[in-house]
């Protein structure tokens, strides 16, 4: 009984588990009004030439002057509001379950679980958060869509279009958060055990711009498998593709296997800041409510 009690006892003291899912979603939710933009410009590039290899965006830029001349300067922001629910959804639960899971397979001394586990907690924190956060997911890409092709799909109703891409989202879900929470965790343990690194923004930020990098790399295939899903039509009264493998081999076959990372470049200038500008965010409501709440 006094073992238990001393282990109970040595470990550091943390949030409230509601806590942590709040902080995981106003995060989220405040990083993506600085990177919407970016998120636009992105599902563009990826939903532009499908089926051929003709592109109606030839870069990042091209396509940011075309939807500034076409929809003007609010057009940027086009939904903003799917993408805030979004947030308010997926990174809520994916961010408050790998928190929870973080600090239950840390040890009484607080040392992190290894790589390999973090990557598993991510895996698992991200399914569940894209299984909650779909229906939204697919609002914010059928609103960042071009606007003629929304028309052509106001007829579409009901839950099928709700969940549409629900397996894809997931499959991301799973890529993105087992390369970006572990690789940040990974990092930013690396930068501080350097003894360069003190754990403030500096080290933060580092941190999160090397999980960015490793997280664009490794989720962009699977990404626009996602995208293409969520924004295909009905043909005849079937869908345009049957699953992820067939997006796939129609768009290494008609539009070449480097298609599968276009606008990385967006893609990448979004999951930066959107990664270093969440867990900047999340570090540092946790740091003040440590000082006001659990140090006081």
């Amino acid at each position: 009984m006094s073992a238990a009690a001393d282990t109970a006892s040595t470990r550091p003291k943390t949030s409230p588990k509601a806590i942590k899912f709040l902080f995981g979603g106003l995060a989220g939710m405040g990083a993506t009004v600085f990177v919407q933009p970016l998120d636009l410009v992105k599902n563009r590039m990826q939903l532009s030439g499908q089926g051929s290899k003709a592109r109606e965006y030839r870069t990042s830029f091209h396509a940011v002057a075309s939807i500034l001349r076409n929809e003007g300067i609010g057009g940027i922001y086009t939904g903003l509001s799917a993408g805030l629910l979004r947030q308010a959804t997926y990174t809520t639960t994916r961010l408050g379950i790998y928190t929870v899971l973080f600090e239950r397979m840390s040890k009484a001394d607080g040392t992190p679980p290894n790589f390999f586990m973090k990557a598993f907690i991510g895996m698992t924190a991200g399914a569940t958060g894209a299984f909650v956060g779909t229906p939204a997911e697919v609002a914010l890409i059928r609103l960042t869509a071009e606007r003629e092709r929304e028309r052509e799909r106001e007829r579409e109703r009901g839950v099928c279009v709700c969940v549409c891409g629900c397996i894809p989202t997931m499959a991301r879900a799973v890529v993105v958060n087992a390369a970006q929470l572990a690789s940040y965790s990974q990092s930013k343990q690396a930068l501080l055990d350097s003894g360069y690194f003190r754990d403030d923004i500096l080290c933060h930020f580092c941190a999160s711009m090397i999980s960015g990098l490793v997280t664009t790399a490794a989720s962009m295939p699977v990404d626009i498998v996602k995208t293409r899903i969520q924004n295909m039509r009905m043909i005849d009264g079937k869908p345009e593709y049957r699953n992820g493998v067939e997006v796939l081999v129609k768009v290494i076959r008609k539009e070449g296997f480097f298609s599968l990372w276009k606008g990385f470049t967006p893609y990448y200038a979004r999951l930066g800041p959107h990664t270093v500008l969440t867990f900047i965010f999340l570090e540092q409501m946790n740091r003040f409510y440590k000082i006001y709440f659990l140090d006081s």
